[in-house]
């Protein structure tokens, strides 16, 4: 088995990490830290924005399974990418909407994901689409949080609801 990798930033990376481990075809969903300067960033570094890295995270996939297109159509579907530098209540350029592309091919898909869903969005789409450059995997306390946590506060009324809502429209196709 061939396994690709993806790597977005939409908000908090526990909310979009448990959303992508909705899909069928995706091995692995790791959080993580790209798009700054700083080498081996630590949580609180990308926290204060000092680090100017996004919270990520690197979808693992089989792409006999899972189009890298429907990887990133679903993207615009688990956030808002029409607001600059904030999701919900987490605000920074730590949580700004953003595609890393590993590849030209990969660069040439997000743009026309965005390009897809953009006019979805009043043509208000403001994510960024980057060269990836190092990811760095974040402290492990915080991978598979959602699922580890389910009934911690910020999941129980953030993460719960947008992952129930997914998963209702997932089986409605």
């Amino acid at each position: 088995m061939k396994t690709e990798s993806l790597v977005v930033g939409g908000g908090c990376f526990w909310c979009t990490e448990a959303a992508y481990e909705l899909l069928p075809g995706v091995k692995a969903v790791v959080s993580g830290y790209t798009g700054g300067a700083r080498p081996n960033p630590t949580y609180e570094q990308v926290c204060t924005g000092v680090s100017g890295h996004a919270e990520v995270v690197r979808v693992d996939f089989d792409p006999a399974q899972v189009s890298l297109e429907t990887l990133l159509d679903y993207f615009w579907k688990i956030h808002d990418p029409a607001t600059l530098n904030r999701q919900g209540a987490d605000a920074g350029t730590q949580y700004r909407s953003a595609i890393f592309y590993a590849d030209d091919a990969q660069k040439k898909a997000a743009e026309a994901s965005l390009a897809r869903a953009n006019p979805g969005w009043g043509g208000r789409i403001v994510t960024e689409i980057s060269p990836l450059g190092k990811f760095y995997e974040a402290e492990a306390y915080h991978q598979d949080y959602f699922r580890i946590n389910p009934h911690a506060g910020y999941c129980h009324a953030v993460i719960r609801p947008k992952i129930e809502k997914l998963a209702k429209a997932q089986a409605a196709h």
